[in-house]
């Protein structure tokens, strides 16, 4: 009886995968993503990725096609995702990024979100 019961579940969760679909990041993700990528823009730091130092506009659009590739293909629904997904490393060579501010030593542009969108939730103060 049992393996019959799980047979059928595995059958039923099967027939239903199909027909699941990933959801649209919310309008508080969308708005929290913005301000990430907001906050890289209006501060004094540079983004390297590949190797390379880049400004903050060209780092900008880096990211900002990133997302909307993202979002083409569903896989991104929260600000959490983005960073992991399009703000942490490169899709092509998988070296992390990295963040460089004025007085500040390097770090991983995933920790630099990070702190940030904690900043934005009010649980700690902005990183620069």
């Amino acid at each position: 009886m049992k393996k019959l019961s799980f047979r059928f579940v595995v059958a039923f969760m099967l027939l239903l995968a199909p027909t699941v679909t990933f959801a649209a990041p919310s309008p508080q993700a969308k708005q929290e993503i913005q301000q990430l990528m907001d906050s890289l823009s209006d501060s004094q730091c540079e983004f390297q990725r590949n190797g390379t130092w880049h400004g903050r506009a060209e780092a900008r659009r880096h990211l900002q096609r990133k997302y909307d590739y993202l979002l083409k293909k569903d896989l991104v629904d929260t600000a959490e995702q983005f960073i992991e997904r399009a703000a942490s490393a490169s899709s092509l060579s998988g070296r992390a990024y990295q963040v460089r501010c004025p007085g500040q030593p390097v770090q991983p542009a995933g920790d630099w979100f990070r702190r940030r969108l904690d900043a934005l939730r009010g649980s700690g103060t902005p990183a620069r």
